[in-house]
């Protein structure tokens, strides 16, 4: 289908009737997704939402309060009018469970309707915190990608399996990333192999020692995100985030036989570009909690090259190309990756958000003042390697802070407690700049000449024919400065601030 022929009203049709399992749906990306389908196909036979819930009920009121009851369902509801209760609840059909059990922990008599009803699934399900436990990283970016690709496998009429993953499975690698798949066993660490079972194995096993010497929730906690970190870095990844994602992409490459899967890679993935309400987002990226920072003048320095690319891509397009890629993909056998990415087709420098982003603050200061008035903001300090920060670092709060600790051992102990809290917080400071370094000072960029292939098959259309609003998902149609100013930097303000 990617060689022939693609417009809006291809796509468009491709949904009606269809009845899709989203996982994730009470995440950024699933809402939007969730959204744009209502709106653009109100024809869709049910739209069903896997969400962790103790009964039906229960996860009723969440889908309520965490997804059809956000500000992105405005456009939607004001379509509908005094019927857009009736119209969701025709439409969306909750779900009570979880992807990290098999079936998903549902019960004989819905997984018997499920199998028979659903056209296509959608696995946006995971758990994004870069230091995560390893068992909860595991549970739902490993298990699972294997609980989802089980369960499609049973659904007798289904079309397409898309996978959300994330670009930066590609680690720290440099140059050109293409769009690869990973083979079982295949790590990023010259003379190692990666062996899914033993990584099952060995948190089981950890987890059975932590219980055997009766250690604390807090112990284990600690000890569980450690075991992620060291086991990540020992194969090549820099968190256990992407190391994580990257095992459920071989699980489900290796266990789908001849399911039509696609696996959608997107970079970073901002605010709302075009509709249904532009400036729209949740959950902090790295760059909104600059924005944030220096809004509040809480944040004076960040570890960043200026001169490398940031890639981005607003959530809007990500979700345009989802579905051009279901629609086009539907009943191959085959599995195809997409990047969905900027940095190939229209890099931005971090230097366009910091420039776009002073000017914005110049123009609009924030009035963050006790009455109200504007605050007088100072420059960020910018370092563009861990080295430079660590140095600074070690200056301006680690010398004070070991002159404390000789002055708190001199007066017996009188400052430990300022002493413990400060020491946390430098402590904690150092390891979000290990944690964030591999992002900010990344220098790989990523090819997407698959999506490039797909972006052609709907820019077949003329310009101003309504595929190049509806599907767009070219970032070479975006004047970054323009979308920092006008769009993304309000947007996080007015959305996140708090």
């Amino acid at each position: 289908m990617v060689g022939g022929r693609m417009d809006a009203e291809m796509v468009v049709g491709y949904f009606r009737g269809k009845s899709i399992l989203i996982t994730g749906s009470t995440g950024f990306l699933g809402k939007v997704l969730v959204e744009k389908i209502l709106r653009v196909q109100p024809d869709v036979k049910k739209i069903f939402l896997l969400v962790r819930a103790s009964d039906i009920e229960s996860a009723k009121l969440r889908i309520e309060m965490e997804v059809t009851g956000r500000e992105i369902f405005q456009v939607l509801k004001e379509k509908h009018g005094m019927e857009f209760d009736d119209f969701i609840e025709e439409k969306i059909c909750p779900l009570a469970g979880d992807i990290m059990y098999e079936d998903f922990g549902l019960d004989t008599g819905s997984l018997r309707e499920l199998y028979k009803d659903i056209d296509i699934i959608v696995n946006g399900a995971a758990t994004t915190n870069f230091s995560e436990r390893y068992d909860v990283a595991f549970d739902a970016n490993v298990l699972g990608a294997k609980h989802v690709c089980a369960f499609a496998k049973k659904c007798s009429k289904l079309k397409m399996l898309l996978h959300v993953s994330t670009a930066y499975v590609a680690g720290e690698q440099e140059g050109i990333i293409l769009e690869k798949p990973f083979l079982m066993g295949e790590s990023l660490k010259e003379g190692t192999h990666l062996d899914i079972e033993s990584e099952l194995n060995l948190i089981k096993e950890t987890r059975r020692e932590l219980k055997a010497n009766s250690s604390s929730e807090k112990a284990e906690r600690r000890a569980m995100k450690e075991l992620g970190l060291k086991r990540a870095r020992k194969f090549g990844w820099p968190n256990t985030y992407v190391f994580t994602k990257a095992m459920g992409e071989m699980l489900l490459g290796h266990l789908r036989g001849d399911l039509p899967v696609v696996i959608l890679r997107p970079s970073i993935i901002t605010s709302i570009l075009k509709e249904p309400l532009p400036g729209w987002m949740e959950g902090i990226r790295t760059i909104d909690a600059v924005v944030i920072g220096y809004a509040k003048q809480t944040l004076s320095f960040f570890l960043v090259d200026l001169d490398l690319i940031m890639d981005v891509i607003p959530g809007d397009m990500v979700v345009n190309a989802m579905m051009v890629a279901m629609t086009a993909h539907s009943e191959e056998q085959s599995q195809t990756i997409y990047h969905v990415t900027s940095s190939m087709r229209n890099p931005a420098p971090y230097a366009v958000l910091a420039e776009s982003g002073h000017r914005y603050f110049f123009d609009n200061p924030p009035r963050t003042g006790r009455n109200g008035e504007p605050v007088r903001l100072n420059k960020m300090r910018f370092f563009s390697t861990v080295a430079r920060l660590s140095l600074y670092m070690a200056i301006k709060y680690r010398l004070p802070l070991e002159m404390l600790r000789l002055v708190n051992i001199a007066l017996c102990g009188v400052f430990s407690r300022r002493y413990n809290e400060l020491s946390r917080k430098y402590r904690f400071v150092m390891q979000l700049i290990e944690l964030y370094a591999p992002y900010s000072l990344f220098k790989g960029c990523f090819d997407d000449m698959n999506t490039e292939r797909l972006r052609l098959a709907m820019n077949k259309e003329r310009e101003d024919n309504a595929a190049n609003y509806y599907f767009g998902f070219d970032p070479k149609s975006i004047d970054w400065d323009d979308y920092f100013y006008s769009v993304h930097i309000p947007g996080v303000l007015k959305y996140m601030r708090d």
